[in-house]
């Protein structure tokens, strides 16, 4: 079989039920229960330092 052939044909049948496998395991991973508070804490992190802005350098111990 000609590896172009070889490759076609896999990349038709098995690794389309891989990825899709995948697909499905990264919407199961985000939508899981529990998640919520995770996401939520994340959305907030632009607002957690409302009253003055951080530290410059990265270092928090400075300001």
């Amino acid at each position: 079989m000609e590896t172009y052939s070889f490759l076609r044909e896999f990349a038709d049948s098995w690794m389309l039920m891989a990825l899709f496998a995948f697909f499905i395991g990264v919407v199961v991973f985000a939508f899981r229960p529990g998640s919520s508070k995770v996401y939520s804490d994340v959305a907030d992190i632009p607002f957690r330092h409302e009253d003055k802005p951080a530290a410059s350098g990265g270092d928090a111990k400075e300001a």
